[in-house]
């Protein structure tokens, strides 16, 4: 089958950074579907692997974890999907991508797609959409139910991202005030249109911008340089969760006397660990479908990128690495 690989790490200008090669299609075991793909999205998590983490054998290495496509196969222990079913997901980082014709993924980790969205809309949203409600509804410890949030306010750093414009969905719809960080006027208006209530530039001192304290605060970019304005912003008793390591040690204590939490939010431990509730992206993504068909949460995809091949994702991974990305880039398969 037709896939895009890559042998070594290289820059992404390099023609080799990421190559169309031909690979054996694989089957479906266990509980294991195998998926048709239809439509595929970009993440900065695709240019981190491609940068540092070069393949372990003579294979290519195969990215992409946001699909949406058909289930073509099914495992023996496979009990939520069946042939035919139209579903969404991000899948795991431990195995091979879906920038693929075909893909095989854990069924705990899928999704039925939403009836309202095409592929490619369906497309843009697992990966962003399941690290969003971790961070807010487990990390954070947030209830969708707005009648709890009354007056809760919200700091959504880099707000415009492909995280950013689900997240602000979320909190929208969960009755939180939201204010984002942009500093670009697409970027501001972006935020705005997917329901930030206000914005702040992440390039000035958070505390002077803002009305008051923030009672969250979800870095989805350069927690390093962000560190000491969140620990300034932040309401005593409040959350701040981070998907961005850390590359400089940060003093905690700066959390101490307001009683305050920092946690981190990645969306593949579950499927890394393989952790007993490994289902509840199952269910994530179910509940996020409806809400979708309800007209309550929006695609955040911005650039349809054309066909899964080499040079479209080359393309796509060096707007990427460009930070300046807004919504999401999504190619599909013909």
């Amino acid at each position: 089958m037709r896939a895009v690989g890559f042998y070594e790490s290289l820059p992404i200008t390099e023609e080799k950074s990421l190559q169309d090669v031909e690979v054996e299609k694989p089957k479906a075991t266990g509980k294991d579907i195998l998926v048709r793909v239809q439509a595929i999205s970009v993440n900065p998590v695709d240019t981190k692997q491609r940068r540092g983490a070069p393949p372990t054998s003579s294979d290519p290495k195969i990215l992409g974890w946001d699909v949406a496509g058909v289930v073509e196969e099914v495992g023996s222990d496979v009990e939520l999907f069946s042939i035919g079913d139209e579903v969404y997901y991000a899948g795991s980082v431990t195995r091979a991508g879906g920038n693929s014709d075909y893909h095989v993924v854990d069924e705990r980790i899928v999704g039925k797609k939403p009836e309202t969205l095409d592929f490619a809309e369906a497309a843009a949203l697992p990966l962003t959409t399941i690290t969003a409600w971790e961070a807010l509804f487990e990390r954070m410890k947030l209830s969708l139910d707005p009648s709890t949030n009354k007056g809760k306010r919200i700091l959504i750093i880099g707000a415009a991202g492909g995280v950013g414009s689900i997240a602000v969905q979320l909190a929208k719809l969960a009755g939180l005030y939201v204010i984002g960080t942009a500093s670009r006027k697409e970027t501001v208006n972006w935020a705005k249109n997917t329901g930030a209530d206000e914005t702040i530039n992440h390039y000035e001192p958070f505390r002077q911008q803002l009305q008051g304290s923030v009672d969250y605060i979800f870095c989805l970019n350069n927690t390093d340089q962000h560190w000491e304005n969140m620990g300034e912003a932040l309401a005593p008793q409040g959350y701040i969760v981070s998907i961005v390591e850390a590359e400089e040690n940060h003093d905690l204590n700066v959390l101490k006397n307001k009683s305050a939490s920092f946690s981190y939010e990645f969306m593949f431990t579950r499927s890394m660990f393989e952790t007993e509730d490994m289902i509840e992206q199952h269910h994530l993504l179910n509940e996020v479908r409806k809400l979708v068909d309800e007209g309550k949460i929006h695609t955040t995809l911005t650039d349809r990128g054309g066909p899964v091949n080499a040079e479209n994702l080359r393309a796509a991974h060096e707007k990427i690495e460009s930070g300046k990305t807004i919504g999401k880039i999504v190619l599909e398969n013909d």
